[in-house]
């Protein structure tokens, strides 16, 4: 019986989505990391707010905290 392969779905498709899911699992590894490193300056409610955009909206969430959140705690700090 030949191997079986699904003419359907090609090689590249899965790893165009396996490649995808890696870059969002590190995206949000990342931000999740940033998040813990700045809980010091941000209040309980806004690091666990942060924390669960991040982790139920899955790229913009990530994105938001490294372009957003990050900037306007640096702005917070120095004024």
């Amino acid at each position: 019986m030949p191997e079986s392969v699904n003419p359907l779905v090609p090689a590249w498709y899965d790893i165009a989505w396996s490649g995808a899911a890696a870059v969002t699992f590190i995206l949000l590894v990342i931000s999740l990391i940033s998040v813990a490193r700045a809980a010091r300056s941000l209040s309980s409610f806004q690091a666990l707010a942060w924390t669960l955009v991040a982790i139920f909206v899955p790229v913009i969430g990530p994105l938001a905290w490294l372009f957003i959140g990050r900037r306007s705690l640096g702005a917070s700090r120095s004024a």
